[in-house]
């Protein structure tokens, strides 16, 4: 590693690439189209957030879903996602194979919009029975998962396409996670305004039309800056075929890359964790604070603090490296969702300070993990450029399953505790064992599983034979 640069010296046993421009820390590349690909991330964010924020309690305080039923309508969904999103990959690197670029199925992507509206938009004798209900949200989530995927994928490929270092690497995901964050900023805040406290379904039509039109702006904005970045180079003459169907590269790229699949395994809980919490949020805010409006602010907490340390991350990692980073990320995360046990006893400054520090460490737990696949894929033997988007459709599966099981943890925790579900504008009295499930599913679970996720991370190599002085 030269450590003024930050580009990368050759593994052992790999000969030195051919000379390049010093990529280091990306500064060669043109600041307009880096904001512009970065923009991309703001619909993105929107979308990551919403579903996993409201879209649990929608199924069980307004249309009455029991919170068992409720939990499997959002994990069957992301399963397919387990098949989908490494199919979309093995498609994403065809199309760069055969085109030089990934820009049709980024465009596709881009009917995410309507699906997500169709989501939340339950026809009036659909919503009168909680299991079509349950229903007709599983299957239009899947459709605006497919839709997610679409763009996702190959837009998350961008960073390992291009010809960029270690630290360069991570400054370009550190412009697309400040970006992200405000996309989560705007979902997670405005959200649980429009939507209200779930008393009609009308209202949380208007709340994903509004953030439906924001996302699919933000979404050709970032088309835009893909294109800028990588220009169409005609084919690559790199064979993808030879790999094999979508699960049979899944098997590949895990078999054969141990440091990918470790960090593959890590991410796992932690997207798990971070999904559990905002799922929880609504419930926690409502029932232990006794303050359902509050969700909009405990949201800006958690999402807020990004804006402001994902550059700090950044440095910090120029001088620790990305995994130290990390680990501390993952530490301080398990502390601060211990601290939120306390509930209204402590009053509403802890919770909300206990927040910020979540805040604080998610800013790294989404840079860190993010900027890490690109290493994981330049480092492994052979060329494996040729198949990013096997790599980042793995990545990118590997959310949706967290995305999904979070919630999924949480809704048992509830049905296990006694929830009762109610329809809009039902008041019902949530027994003591509810309040305890709520209380701990939403602190002492995240804390165990970020704990779990710090113990895998810890086994992870190949920061140290980027960062060590040669």
């Amino acid at each position: 590693m030269n450590a003024a640069t930050g580009s990368e010296a050759p593994l052992p046993g790999h000969p030195a690439p051919a000379a390049v421009p010093d990529p280091g820390d990306g500064a060669y590349v043109p600041r307009p189209a880096l904001v512009r690909y970065a923009l991309g991330s703001a619909g993105m964010g929107v979308y990551v957030t919403v579903p996993g924020l409201l879209l649990l309690y929608f199924l069980t305080d307004t249309l009455g879903v029991t919170p068992w039923l409720a939990g499997l309508a959002l994990l069957v969904p992301k399963a397919v996602d387990i098949v989908l999103h490494p199919f979309v990959g093995s498609l994403s690197d065809r199309e760069r194979a055969r085109r030089g670029t990934r820009l049709r199925l980024l465009t596709a992507g881009c009917a995410l919009a309507p699906a997500f509206v169709a989501l939340f938009a339950v026809p009036g004798p659909v919503a009168d029975r909680p299991w079509a209900a349950a229903l007709w949200v599983a299957g239009w989530f899947v459709v605006a998962n497919a839709l997610f995927a679409a763009y996702q994928v190959p837009y998350l490929a961008t960073p390992t396409d291009m010809e960029i270092g270690y630290h360069g690497r991570t400054r370009v995901l550190t412009f697309r996670m400040v970006v992200l964050t405000v996309g989560i900023l705007v979902g997670g805040a405005l959200a649980p305004l429009l939507a209200g406290e779930g008393d009609s379904v009308g209202r949380y039509v208007v709340m994903a039309l509004v953030l439906g039109a924001f996302t699919v702006v933000f979404q050709y904005v970032g088309i835009g800056g893909v294109r800028d970045l990588l220009p169409a180079q005609g084919p690559t003459g790199k064979t993808v075929d030879r790999h094999g169907p979508a699960l049979a590269q899944v098997r590949d790229v895990l078999r054969r890359n141990r440091p990918f699949r470790v960090l593959v395994s890590c991410y796992l809980l932690v997207s798990t964790t971070t999904h559990l919490v905002l799922a929880g949020l609504p419930y926690y805010a409502r029932h232990e604070l006794d303050r359902p409006g509050f969700t909009t602010v405990l949201m800006a907490a958690f999402v807020a603090p990004a804006l402001l340390t994902t550059p700090v991350w950044f440095r910090l990692s120029r001088s620790w490296g990305k995994q130290r980073c990390l680990l501390l990320c993952q530490g301080f995360f398990a502390a601060g969702a211990l601290g939120l046990a306390a509930g209204k006893a402590a009053g509403l400054v802890v919770p909300v300070l206990c927040t910020l520090v979540l805040g604080v460490c998610f800013a790294g737990l989404q840079l860190f993990p993010f900027s890490m696949v690109p290493d994981t894929v330049r480092a492994a033997d052979g060329d494996e450029t040729g198949r990013t988007g096997a790599y980042t459709g793995v990545w990118t599966a590997t959310e949706a399953t967290g995305a999904a099981a979070g919630p999924y943890l949480y809704s048992a925790a509830l049905a296990l505790g006694g929830y009762a579900a109610a329809r809009a504008g039902e008041e019902v009295t949530q027994s003591g064992g509810a309040h305890t499930a709520i209380l701990l599913g939403f602190t002492l679970l995240p804390a165990l599983l970020m704990a779990a996720a710090l113990a895998v991370q810890s086994r992870y190599r190949l920061d140290a034979r980027f960062t060590a002085p040669r």
